[in-house]
């Protein structure tokens, strides 16, 4: 397949070695990966917080980079952008948009997919050649679990992984505390939901938390560093990227 690969804004700026590892990933499974150069933030924050007009160039533009027919498939590692383009993009394109962008919205959307409902639903592979040699644990993000509902994909994909030591995360499902613009709005709540979240991690005595969120991952391991915890975020993508011959090297998280 000729798979387009989506960055998000927290992938361009701050979490680049997880669309490094989804393309790496999905190149060593034998497709052609193309980053279309021209593509920008897919407008999910401007939505969130109510500046759907202003959302209307990024979702015309998303459309437009990845409408291409020569595109098999888009694949993002997120599900909250995954999400925003599966869901917020028709709604944005019906009341703003017009013919020509309500078409283009409706084509990109049907091919578009998070990392691991890509891997498990599309590819229909779950082992996928992965090696990593550690504790980890699996936190569901709401978006994933709640828009796309991929539901036991990622953990799927873990279980087959080489070596891995994967425990189970006590009150998984419950949200993290960031869910963008919440955590500064609504800080004192959403700290107090990463401090529950973050006491369930630790008790599993993992190495590694992970997701599909780096969003999440960000919100999470700041939480987890600064109450030295020795446990560290990584984004699912990264241990599905790391082999025998080409592991993940995993320093030692502050304590």
């Amino acid at each position: 397949m000729r798979i387009g690969l989506f960055a998000t804004c927290l992938g361009d700026t701050l979490f680049p070695e997880a669309v490094k590892s989804t393309a790496v990933l999905l190149a060593r499974l034998g497709h052609e990966v193309v980053f279309p150069p021209e593509q920008t933030c897919c407008g999910q924050m401007h939505v969130n917080t109510g500046y759907q007009r202003e959302a209307v160039p990024l979702v015309r533009n998303f459309a437009e980079q990845f409408g291409d027919a020569s595109i098999d498939a888009v694949v993002m590692p997120s599900g909250s952008c995954a999400g925003s383009v599966r869901h917020q993009h028709e709604i944005i394109a019906e009341r703003y948009g017009d013919a020509a962008l309500r078409a283009g919205v409706a084509t990109v959307k049907s091919k578009t997919y998070e990392l691991s409902e890509f891997l498990v639903d599309v590819l229909g592979v779950t082992g996928v050649g992965a090696y990593f040699p550690h504790r980890v644990t699996y936190h569901p993000t709401c978006h994933s679990l709640r828009m796309l509902r991929v539901g036991e994909k990622p953990l799927k994909l873990l279980r087959a992984v080489d070596s891995i030591d994967l425990v189970e995360l006590p009150e998984a499902d419950s949200c993290c505390g960031f869910g963008g613009t919440f955590a500064l709005k609504n800080a004192e709540t959403s700290t107090a939901m990463l401090q529950d979240k973050m006491r369930n991690i630790t008790t599993t005595g993992a190495a590694v938390c992970t997701a599909g969120d780096s969003s999440c991952l960000m919100h999470i391991g700041g939480g987890l560093s600064r109450i030295k915890s020795g446990t560290r975020t990584l984004h699912l993508a990264q241990i599905l990227s790391s082999t025998r011959t080409s592991p993940y090297v995993l320093t030692e998280a502050v304590r």
